[in-house]
């Protein structure tokens, strides 16, 4: 038996925490995180309970927002920009096309528009424009996703995001808490 299968070029394990079987491209409501390589601050600081952004923060946050520009399927619920990583909901309803008017069939590239190719157009907008900037900065790879199934757990990770700058201390232990 080959031990080496679950390995990426035999190297280390390149498993998915996604959900098997699950398509992320379908209507849906995710909360993600988002981080920087080694948790590097670099979109800012916590200041009494409250985010002050810095120069990236402030484009990252603006890339975020530009996210359904790019999307027209996708709204952005709450979301927060914390010094070294981003949480948002993230809405993906192919139907909003219909309320407007529009085709499904008309949306724009990319065509998959699964989640992961979402996340994917962030980073790399922020990447290419603190390229740019001719800053070293970098994203950690693959991102943190929960499938958000109810009203309720809506409602939790939506103050969790607001409050997150005031937990700012304990936010490793706290992330853990409410997506179970």
């Amino acid at each position: 038996m080959n031990v080496d299968i679950d390995k990426f070029k035999g190297k280390y394990r390149s498993s998915t925490a996604r959900l098997a079987g699950y398509d992320y491209s379908k209507n849906g409501c995710y909360y993600v995180t988002i981080c920087t390589k080694d948790k590097i601050h670099f979109f800012g600081e916590v200041i009494d309970g409250k985010v002050v952004l810095s120069g990236i923060g402030k484009a990252a946050e603006s890339f975020w927002n530009d996210i359904p520009v790019h999307f027209p399927f996708v709204r952005l619920d709450e979301y927060i920009i914390m010094p070294n990583h981003v949480h948002g909901i993230i809405v993906i309803d192919r139907d909003v096309g219909k309320c407007h008017g529009m085709s499904p069939n008309k949306f724009s590239s990319p065509v998959a528009g699964s989640l992961s190719t979402i996340i994917n157009h962030f980073k790399g907008a922020v990447k290419r424009w603190t390229n740019k900037q001719d800053v070293g900065f970098y994203w950690q790879t693959r991102f943190y996703e929960h499938i958000v199934r109810s009203e309720d757990s809506l409602n939790k990770i939506r103050k969790y995001i607001r409050n997150n700058p005031s937990n700012w201390e304990q936010d490793d232990e706290v992330i853990e808490n409410i997506t179970s």
